[in-house]
């Protein structure tokens, strides 16, 4: 049994295939980016209930020691470790930190 297939008959098939490839990898970039989006959405949302949770017991454990008064040390150390905590994370998110242009390191050693 032979197979004669006519040159248009070849470059088609080539075609086809090239086509075939390129819409698999367009899908698996699409649903590479549609993952990206949902993990990155996650976790802002995980970020917010942190923040949210952290705060609800910040406010507590201050509403607790504030309406029944006791010891006035123990109300300035929990009114005073979260807005040291909070000072903490501002100063860490508003600083700017510059590098410098990183140096390109040769191979082989010294200068040139």
């Amino acid at each position: 049994m032979t197979v004669s297939l006519s040159t248009t008959q070849i470059l088609a098939g080539a075609g086809v295939l090239v086509l075939l490839f390129t819409v698999w990898r367009a899908s698996a970039r699409k649903a590479r980016a549609a993952a990206d989006a949902a993990r990155a959405s996650a976790r802002v949302v995980s970020l917010a209930g942190r923040v949210l949770f952290t705060g609800a017991a910040f406010v507590g454990v201050q509403w607790l020691v504030i309406t029944h008064p006791g010891s006035p040390l123990l109300l300035l150390v929990v009114l005073a470790v979260p807005d040291l905590i909070a000072a903490h994370v501002l100063t860490r998110a508003l600083t700017v930190t510059t590098l410098d242009a990183p140096t390109m390191r040769r191979r082989g050693g010294g200068r040139r």
